[in-house]
């Protein structure tokens, strides 16, 4: 059985969406994956499904660099609504930026982000997502 059934891919790189998409395929995860540009078009999804009782994402892949609205500020309207949410998805914080200002403020959002992973992606960064 699958631990997740339906990913929200949040990032304004669409090669890494196809990377996920990919490594995904390869390792036989079959999942409803979404894909959003930035963090403003994942927030008005999650609302709008909301709204209309539909289920929401169980596993949320962010980035943090982004236009509209980058990951921290995602993080900042997602914690408005997760009080509506039966279930929290588990949120992974995937990003190019090792920056120590970047860990230090992931760290202030510990109650939601279950882990920051640096890019590149792996296939054991997923199989760990997959397996924990």
């Amino acid at each position: 059985m699958m631990k997740f059934n339906n990913v929200y891919v949040i990032d304004d790189d669409k090669i890494f969406h196809f990377i996920v998409q990919k490594l995904f395929n390869r390792n036989q995860i079959e999942v409803e994956l979404s894909f959003f540009q930035n963090g403003h078009e994942a927030i008005e999804d999650i609302k709008e499904k909301l709204d209309c009782d539909d289920p929401l994402p169980d596993l949320i892949l962010l980035d943090i660099n982004m236009p509209i609205l980058d990951g921290w500020q995602f993080l900042e309207e997602y914690q408005q609504l997760k009080e509506k949410f039966e279930s929290e998805p588990e949120i992974y914080l995937i990003s190019s930026s090792d920056n120590i200002l970047d860990t230090a403020k992931a760290k202030e959002f510990d109650d939601v982000i279950k882990k920051y992973l640096l890019k590149p992606i792996r296939r054991a960064d997923i199989e760990a997502i997959f397996t924990n």
